[in-house]
């Protein structure tokens, strides 16, 4: 018995399509209380030139003062908390994509970066620049 490649191929991607969405409803839960557990991780960009590394965040919806960003050893910790519009609170939701609730990115930083030189959160992209330490 011959499979069909046609059947086979819609077949796998339909079952891709269904992991993918299984994945998206367990990465992006929303968490609609003030619980500190993190329910979303942001995604990060990193580039590097001759003089710098570049960390980008995207944080579309986060407020400044909901963005906290320390240093642990060698670990840069980004948390905060994207909350729910308030139009949206007393609303029958029918849609919720958009990740909200707290979240927490950590990126490891390797030997030879130094500490942040710059810093700008702007459009809902937090960058964060660090320096070459001299080794």
């Amino acid at each position: 018995m011959s499979i069909d490649p046609r059947n086979w191929m819609w077949n796998e991607a339909c079952a891709f399509i269904e992991r993918a969405e299984n994945l998206h409803r367990h990465f992006f839960q929303p968490q609609l209380t003030d619980a500190p557990a993190a329910s979303w991780v942001p995604p990060i960009d990193i580039f590097e030139d001759d003089d710098n590394v570049i960390l980008v965040v995207a944080l579309p919806g986060v407020a400044p003062d909901d963005l906290d960003i320390r240093m642990d050893g060698s670990t840069v910790v980004i948390r905060g908390r994207q909350h729910l519009p308030r139009l949206a609170r007393n609303a029958l939701i029918h849609r919720l994509e958009i990740p909200h609730g707290g979240f927490e990115r950590r990126v490891h930083l390797p030997a030879g970066w130094g500490p942040t030189s710059r810093s700008e959160f702007k459009d809902g992209l937090l960058t964060l620049v660090f320096g070459r330490e001299d080794i």
